[in-house]
């Protein structure tokens, strides 16, 4: 059995794998989502955009629901804490997905303009809107959440949903927009041809720019503008979980001083401009593979960026430093996080040789033939 302070930073990894698992699978759906209206300018062609992510949307979304759940059972305060801080937002997020499992299995049974054309905008929102609030929630944590813990340790959010969206986190916002929606766009170079591929092509060009400007933007402005947060007492990896047992410091610069203690650690911020600077020269070179293979590498870069400049914090306050969470102090039990570890070794590598079977049985081109030749069984 695995020691307790190595079970915390094997979930502190397994939580970050699962969250790119969830960006990089659901991610291309939700920008597939976002880009339907727009690729697709008749019932047929938004047809064929909807069926390239049609028959794995729905497995590609345990990855979300995984990652839920292994906050709850590995994380348990952050999960409370953060269900409380940003209840709001996450109703946004599940209402949004709502329209999703509606929108794929009804859209196309009613042969009405009207109905398809509303359920084409749902699929918009259940794409667009969650990639949206997911980097507001990454911005917030880099700044903070007002919260604080009771010496009870019965959480207390302070802040409201209106202050989530403030300047920087909606910056956050458009970094993780901009990056599903420019991995949708690959997806669908990948899936498509003709109109709906150049289509695809040029809102790749756009977002794939966009992720960067402003993941460049915002990384400068946490070196420069958004102080980080520092454990200034003792503390034991080991000890048991209690979240006001420390003293926090929030200092100018904190977010960066990991990279300057471990300098290999600057590749990660690399991957995420490497990755995207050389994915779009692969949509330019129409090598829609490599470019989709690439914009993963650069949401590896994005995502594994917020978590290693934040380690070893999970969830920052900004009211109450002593009650910002790590990864040392939020955690559940030995035994919880080992019997967790043995379930994530077994079954982890048969969803994902699963998931690539699937793919690849379902691989090639979806065209309009394909569309018009199964009128009744496509979606």
């Amino acid at each position: 059995m695995l020691d307790y302070v190595t079970l915390k930073l094997v979930w502190w990894l397994l939580v970050g794998v699962l969250l790119l698992g969830f960006a990089i699978m659901d991610g291309h759906d939700m920008g597939v989502g976002t880009l339907l209206p727009f690729v697709g300018r008749d019932d047929v062609e938004r047809r064929v955009v909807i069926n390239t992510v049609g028959p794995h949307w729905d497995g590609n979304q345990v990855w979300f629901i995984t990652a839920g759940g292994a906050i709850f059972a590995a994380w348990p305060l952050v999960y409370a804490t953060a269900f409380s801080g940003f209840y709001w937002a996450l109703l946004a997020v599940l209402w949004a997905l709502f329209f999703r499992p509606v929108g794929f299995d009804y859209r196309s049974k009613v042969n009405n303009p009207t109905w398809r054309k509303a359920w084409d905008w749902g699929l918009f929102v259940g794409g667009a809107v969650p990639s949206l609030i997911f980097g507001v929630a990454f911005g917030n944590l880099l700044q903070g959440v007002p919260f604080h813990f009771q010496n009870d340790l019965m959480p207390v959010y302070t802040g409201s949903f209106w202050a989530l969206l403030n300047p920087f986190a909606l910056l956050a916002g458009v970094v993780s927009f901009a990056m599903l929606t420019f991995h949708g766009a690959n997806y669908l170079m990948l899936r498509t041809e003709g109109a709906i591929y150049q289509r695809a092509k040029k809102a790749a060009l756009i977002f794939g720019g966009l992720m960067l400007l402003a993941f460049a933007a915002a990384g400068f402005w946490v070196a420069l503008g958004i102080p980080g947060y520092v454990i200034t007492s003792a503390v034991d990896p080991g000890a048991l979980p209690n979240p006001l047992d420390k003293t926090v410091a929030v200092q100018a610069g904190a977010w960066m001083a990991n990279f300057g203690k471990y300098p290999l650690l600057r590749i990660v911020p690399g991957l995420g401009f490497a990755g995207g600077l050389v994915a779009l020269i692969m949509v330019r070179a129409d090598k829609p593979l490599p470019a989709f293979v690439c914009s993963a590498v650069a949401e590896l870069g994005v995502i594994g960026t917020a978590g290693v400049s934040m380690f070893p914090f999970v969830m920052p306050s900004s009211s109450d430093p002593r009650s910002s969470l790590t990864v040392w102090d939020s955690v559940s039990s030995h035994l919880t996080l080992s019997v967790m570890f043995w379930a994530a070794l077994i079954f982890t590598p048969v969803v994902i040789a699963y998931t690539g079977w699937a793919y690849k049985v379902m691989a090639g081109k979806v065209t309009s033939r394909f569309i018009e030749a199964n009128e009744r069984s496509a979606y």
